[in-house]
């Protein structure tokens, strides 16, 4: 496997032609060099060479591949037992905080995802060709070196210095080369990636412990081809616990069908849109960004357009086929998170106030508009267990019933697990008849949770939170704290102080809440101050709507779908620990209301299962003090609810 564009010992390296090297360089590039970046390379390689004479040992790659990030390091140095990460600002006269945030990027995709790099030291270095001397500390936090800052002139010093720590060890630098590579990126970076042309196996894991999502993608794409070869209407419902990778799957399909079967429009809908708005922008930035590298003139304008076509809102997509009773162009199409779709109530009064009579739910009407077709189509829907969390969700129940009722002629594909789980499908009716008309599909399940790439038994143990269960959650926390942190703290200031040590480089830090949290106001968080998911999910950390700022603060509804790498949860008594049970309340004009309806309750619970569950490396979770002198911040609640989590197991910070 060739992951650089020229690789050597630094002895022949320094003893190979210039024009060579460059050459070679200039060959394995993907797109025609410009005079810039064939500069760039003739300097690096004539500043290399006179830096590393005195070196005897060790590999020298140019050009690295990091996948996940889709980009190429400038240099990896391999020395005795260092991997030195090199990133080259040839002319720059600074050293900005953007490439010092770029090179620890580098060092941290290779800490986390490339297996031969995970016990290793790592060196971020920063190289400003022009810039003057700098004291560097040689700081090591988890093998991982603070970054060091070089010139043209004293990078050999300073990789001199490092290695004075040296154990005395060689790392093998072919078996490093080619150790496993494991990328798991976050929703945004993955459709970036696919959008870009590169498939779902290049961006995801695929070893032993979760399902190899390429696997999950290759039965629905069975499915999808027996349908168009039978002239038959399909469904699948794909399933999974949060973070498993449903969002990811159902992209990489909408993606592969357009551009292998055009003649399908394969779309992917979602009703979720904060999630649509990020995914779509995330998309236009960074299609615009490559464009330019490439000397192509692309506006954000131009950008949008095909973005648009290939991530729709689900409910824009019911309102044109409310005014048509034609077939849609769409012949698959991909329903994100379809627990989410609205009850026939909900659907019905939310029409009415538009001034139109509406008696389906959306499930209904959604199978029912593709059933316009005269020959295939498939409908996928993604849905995620117990992750309902507003007033109208109809879940996969209504899905269920509304092809029990009227849609019987359709091929149903499904996975075990929702005639299992309650959580899924909780009518005993409805698995009988699923079960004796519907086919059970092993890999229309995705069981491990992927978002965090530190553990997979996150959701097990926020599963275990809410369920009241410390002793088991306690159990599986003790198992995993070490290497996905989850604290509690009763200060705001700790908890921000907390996210900020722990993130490098463009690691995303951020607020997230209960949208019925609304006391935690009296401590300066406020629920019902609406973020621009857009800003808040991909702004610089230079940028105060950004979630870095830990200023604005993101709900269940912001957040559902995406993830960052830390967030602090803010804690309110909407739902509190107390008597051995959960407890349940709104926050109504000026004063706290039991909630008695199981399914506002399974909202609540939903809505604090989802906030859980959105971080990568680890979580910090801030529980207010009381106030004596409100009735509305009663200490008792905060207290008994604070006890509890530190009995399942967090540790207080």
């Amino acid at each position: 496997m060739q992951r650089s564009y020229y690789s050597n010992t630094i002895s022949e390296f320094i003893k190979d032609n210039n024009d060579k090297i460059l050459g070679q360089l200039i060959r394995n590039h993907d797109f025609a060099a410009d005079i810039l970046q064939r500069n760039a390379w003739v300097k690096q390689i004539e500043i290399l060479k006179k830096e590393l004479a005195s070196i005897n040992n060790g590999q020298i790659y140019f050009e690295f591949s990091i996948p996940r990030m889709g980009k190429r390091v400038d240099n990896i140095l391999i020395i005795k037992d260092f991997i030195f990460v090199l990133e080259f600002k040839v002319g720059d006269t600074e050293y900005q905080k953007h490439g010092i945030d770029q090179t620890v990027d580098y060092c941290l995709d290779l800490k986390n995802f490339h297996e031969g790099s995970h016990h290793e030291k790592l060196v971020p270095v920063l190289i400003s060709t022009r810039a003057p001397n700098f004291k560097n500390s040689y700081e090591v936090n988890d093998r991982l070196f603070e970054p060091l800052k070089a010139n043209q002139n004293n990078i050999g010093s300073i990789i001199a210095e490092t290695l004075l720590s040296s154990n005395g060890l060689q790392i093998n630098p072919i078996l490093w080369e080619n150790s496993i590579y494991k990328p798991t990126p976050t929703i945004i970076e993955a459709s970036q990636a696919l959008y870009r042309g590169h498939s779902v196996s290049e961006i995801s894991r695929h070893d032993a412990g979760a399902i190899n999502l390429s696997i999950t993608t290759e039965c629905i794409n069975r499915i999808i081809e027996h349908s168009k070869a039978e002239g038959s209407k399909s469904i699948c419902f794909l399933t999974g616990v949060p973070g498993a990778g449903k969002t990811l799957a159902g992209l990489n399909i909408a993606n592969e069908r357009r551009k292998a079967h055009e003649d399908e429009n394969a779309v992917f809908l979602s009703g979720n849109g904060p999630l649509v708005y990020v995914l779509r922008e995330a998309l236009v930035r960074d299609e615009v960004q490559k464009a330019k590298e490439k000397g192509q003139k692309l506006t954000k304008k131009q950008s949008a357009i095909k973005a648009n076509a290939f991530i729709q809102n689900i409910h824009h997509f019911r309102d044109d086929n409310l005014i048509s009773n034609q077939a849609p162009d769409e012949k698959v199409v991909i329903f994100d998170e379809a627990q989410r779709a609205w009850t026939k109530k909900k659907a019905s009064s939310f029409m009415k106030g538009k001034g139109m009579e509406f008696e389906m739910s959306e499930p209904e009407f959604l199978i029912d508009v593709m059933n316009r077709h005269s020959n295939h189509c498939t409908i996928i829907c993604l849905i995620g267990g117990g992750q309902e969390i507003n007033t109208g969700e109809a879940g996969l129940s209504e899905w269920v019933n509304a092809l029990k009722s009227h849609h019987q002629d359709w091929d149903i594909y499904y996975s075990n697990l929702i005639t299992s789980d309650n959580d899924y499908l909780a009518d005993e009716e409805l698995k009988n008849w699923l079960q004796a008309n519907g086919n059970s599909e092993e890999y229309l399940h995705l069981s491990v949770s992927v978002r965090s790439f530190r553990s997979e038994r996150i959701s097990s143990f926020v599963h275990e939170v809410i369920r009241g269960n410390s002793i088991q959650a306690n159990s599986i926390l003790t198992d995993i704290n070490s290497v996905f942190p989850f604290f509690v703290t009763r200060d705001f200031n700790t908890a921000k102080q907390w996210l900020r040590k722990k993130a490098k480089g463009t690691e995303r830090i951020g607020l997230v809440g209960s949208s019925g949290g609304r006391r935690l106001r009296a401590v300066g968080i406020d629920v019902k101050n609406e973020i621009t998911a857009e800003d808040w999910f991909l702004n610089e950390a230079t940028d105060v709507r950004s979630s870095y700022y830990l200023e604005t603060v993101a709900t269940e509804f912001d957040i559902q779908g995406l993830e960052i790498d830390y967030l602090c949860l803010a804690w309110d008594i909407n739902f509190y620990f107390k008597d051995e049970k959960w407890n349940y309340q709104s926050f109504e004009g000026s004063k706290w209301k039991a909630v008695k309806s199981e399914v506002e309750k399974s909202y609540l619970r939903n809505a604090y299962r989802v906030l859980m569950t959105r971080a990568r490396q680890g979580i910090v979770i801030f529980i207010p003090h009381g106030e004596s002198l409100d009735p509305t911040r009663p200490l008792d609640l905060y207290d008994s609810t604070f006890e509890f989590l530190l009995s399942c197991g967090m540790k207080e910070i």
